[in-house]
């Protein structure tokens, strides 16, 4: 039997041709779609119980003013639509000229809005609305106009955003995935009700009881080697992402994600204290994980992304088996409350699968750019 060093087995064969460049607007694209698919999950979710509510399917469009509206609503439908409306314009590229473009956007806008309504006819636990229509519509214009502004200064050739990707993110698809990636990563911060950095709790969604009893001397270890190794996987799955050395942006996604847990923190749990989540179990994780990443960000690449798998497994792991906090509880009445329970849901599918997803990217970046992990 020959043995292939392990190099090998990440390198493309010699005689497979190099994928071509994507055009500037790929991005764009990318984000556009995977924020649309995400609009379309928080606003369909719990996606159960569908059943024909008798009426016809679009009286919803002809209903009068509702008698009772709240004002934090309206804000959020139209916020929740202002980034898909901005992305789409540089996505559409040089067609339809700019006045064209933003019309186009805009009725991609409402076109998704208008199908998510429809489809909440089918949903008990949700109400069709043509106030949220106005609004969605509202926000994707306004998100147009900002993307017809700035968006090509962004996303076109030579547009900062771009020339910050080329310099610093690998090419093609595997790169606008990867950021795509790290951007779900930090949504996976937003559940108030979770540990730091921990994601890939199937539990819930497979009806599976907590293993272990809490108990807190062992939930802290558990919860410092949670975070710990939440810690190494995210900073390593970035720098594996990345064409150059330098921990700027991983030192960025980090704080980022330390910035989105305290403010849901504030926001559900308690009120004017935001490190409620910094825990001893939380502390000790954070200083033993970041000690870890600084020596493991002086390896070679392909030993780089083999830790970075082998620690979204261990954290996953743990996510599983740590038992329930008692003392970290969310207020349920007000994740279930119109689109807070939109929010609440978007962000727990995230955090159930990211880790898996993160896993296959791996994989993925493995397979098709084993050149880049050959790189120092």
């Amino acid at each position: 039997m020959v043995h292939l060093p392990l190099e090998s087995a990440f390198a493309p064969p010699h005689d497979t041709p190099m994928a071509p460049l994507r055009g500037p607007h790929s991005l764009a694209r990318t984000l556009a779609a995977a924020y649309a698919l995400l609009v379309a999950y928080a606003c369909l979710h719990p996606l159960s119980g569908w059943q024909s509510s008798g009426l016809p399917m679009f009286d919803f469009l002809f209903e009068p003013w509702p008698k009772y509206l709240r004002i934090e609503d309206l804000i959020v439908n139209i916020l929740g639509f202002v980034p898909l409306g901005f992305v789409a314009v540089p996505a559409l590229g040089d067609r339809f000229g700019t006045l064209g473009r933003l019309l186009v956007a805009t009725l991609l806008g409402a076109a998704l809005s208008l199908s998510v309504e429809t489809a909440q006819n089918f949903l008990p636990s949700r109400v069709s609305s043509n106030v949220d229509l106005g609004c969605n519509a509202l926000g994707s214009f306004i998100g147009a106009i900002v993307g017809t502004l700035w968006g090509k200064a962004a996303f076109d050739q030579g547009g900062w955003l771009q020339r910050w990707r080329a310099q610093r993110i690998i090419p093609g698809r595997t790169g606008d995935a990867g950021l795509v990636l790290a951007g779900l990563w930090l949504l996976t911060q937003a559940l108030p009700e979770t540990i730091l950095f921990a994601s890939g709790d199937l539990r819930g969604l497979l009806g599976v009881p907590t293993p272990l009893p809490f108990a807190p001397d062992r939930f802290i270890r558990i919860e410092a080697a949670m975070v710990a190794s939440g810690l190494i996987a995210a900073g390593l799955l970035l720098r594996c992402m990345l064409k150059a050395g330098g921990s700027g942006p991983i030192a960025l996604l980090l704080a980022l994600g330390l910035a989105i847990k305290s403010l849901v923190t504030t926001v559900f749990l308690v009120p004017g204290a935001p490190d409620v989540w910094l825990t001893p179990g939380t502390r000790h994780g954070l200083l033993a994980g970041g000690l870890m990443l600084a020596l493991a960000l002086g390896l070679p690449r392909i030993h780089q992304h083999a830790l970075a798998g082998m620690a979204l497994l261990v954290a996953t792991a743990l996510a599983n088996l740590i038992p329930e906090n008692p003392y970290l509880l969310a207020d349920q009445r007000l994740l279930g409350h119109g689109n807070f329970l939109n929010f609440h849901g978007l962000t727990q599918l995230a955090a159930t699968l990211w880790p898996f997803l993160a896993l296959g990217y791996l994989s993925a970046l493995g397979l098709w750019r084993g050149e880049h992990l050959r790189a120092p």
